[in-house]
């Protein structure tokens, strides 16, 4: 009998041996995958942390801790039809402030075909041409002189991975203001239509939302505002909990097609303190001015005060000292997914050497850059 029991007792301990060395190597091959799976998804967002980087802007005195102060980023999308060997024009170009303890974002748009000084070029351009002519530090620097403030950090991203980051996050939801359609950029003979109200729409689709213009009744401004609309519909998608179970494909897509200054670990943890950030409360700038054709080509000339009146407003953004101007107003929209009815021009031009033609980048020669670049006819 007693024999029996020592030999229960020893069967019992065995039994619980096993099964601790069983979840033992249970955690061990959960910590392994989790592990390895943070560092390939670290590895991959590794790719986007490249080209121009450089320590502070020249209109900063101190370095900026993004983590703890206000500070700025210009958003480059960039048009993917370049010839091999160039930089591509900027397609859409955002001037975003970012405070990260209030978790305030203010966003605004600046039409690509604004004709500013091209800074290293001795002329004035499509800003838009800055980034064609020397990349990231050309278009930065050009961005700087246009508006004087500093451009604290950029991030730049084409068109594959514009639509790579929506079909990641599993698509968003808009809503559209008005019936339209848009060509596709893989099928030029496809038609991809737009109906008012909600809509689901995929990466290819979005690309085409974001880039309709012609049939916009508020022309640039009006696909501005649905440029930051996508994108207020990307960062709520983000904060949801479903993104969790896609991150691995996030962080490829990411590290393949995003390109910044932003170190990683800086990167991460400012993804943290903006975890909850409510695109809704996001609020945008719009820069007046007019358009006007000279030398055969059609620009958007930014209004001086306007442009005066957005750089107050940021400097304030920033806790800096704003200039005053008697007449200046500000034209904001807490709501970026609010489509402008306002068509005022501006009544100020700013063109110098109206006559001058002007030299423009290398021509595209992707059989879809006579459509895309059709600001030009």
């Amino acid at each position: 009998m007693e024999e029996r029991y020592y030999h229960l007792q020893n069967s019992r301990i065995k039994k619980k041996r096993r099964r601790k060395f069983f979840y033992f190597l249970i955690f061990l091959f959960l910590f392994v995958s989790v592990g390895l799976y943070i560092l390939n998804s670290y590895s991959s967002l590794m790719g986007m942390y490249s080209g121009f980087t450089r320590e502070k802007s020249d209109l900063r005195t101190a370095d900026v801790e993004i983590t703890k102060e206000p500070f700025t980023i210009l958003i480059m999308g960039i048009e993917d039809y370049a010839t091999d060997g160039q930089n591509g024009r900027t397609d859409s170009l955002m001037f975003a402030t970012v405070n990260p303890k209030t978790q305030k974002i203010s966003l605004m748009s600046i039409p690509r075909d604004s004709r500013v000084p091209i800074v290293g070029k001795n002329k004035e351009d499509k800003i838009n041409a800055a980034h064609a002519y020397g990349g990231e530090e050309m278009a930065i620097k050009t961005v700087e002189g246009f508006l004087k403030v500093p451009v604290d950090h950029y991030l730049k991203i084409d068109f594959q991975g514009f639509k790579g980051i929506v079909d990641a996050v599993g698509g968003v939801t808009v809503d559209v203001p008005f019936d339209f359609w848009e060509r596709s950029d893989v099928d030029y003979y496809k038609k991809i239509e737009f109906k008012q109200g909600q809509q689901e729409l995929n990466g290819e689709e979005a690309l085409a939302y974001v880039r309709m213009r012609k049939q916009d009744p508020n022309g640039d401004y009006g696909r501005a505002a649905r440029q930051r609309q996508l994108l207020a519909a990307v960062a709520q998608k983000l904060n949801s909990t479903s993104t969790v179970f896609k991150i691995k494909d996030l962080t490829e897509v990411v590290g393949k097609y995003i390109k910044t200054d932003i170190p990683i670990s800086d990167g991460l943890a400012l993804y943290n303190k903006l975890s909850g950030f409510d695109p809704s409360t996001m609020q945008t700038f719009k820069l007046e001015g007019e358009d006007k054709k000279i030398g055969g080509i059609y620009y958007f000339l930014p209004d001086p005060i306007g442009v005066e009146t957005v750089r107050n407003e940021i400097k304030k953004e920033l806790g800096e000292t704003a200039n005053s101007h008697e007449n200046s107003t500000t034209k904001t929209e807490s709501n970026p997914s609010s489509n402008s009815n306002s068509n005022e021009k501006a009544k100020k031009e700013t063109g110098q050497n109206q006559n001058k033609t002007q030299t423009e980048p290398p021509p595209s020669t992707n059989a879809h850059a006579e459509w895309i670049m059709r600001n030009q006819q």
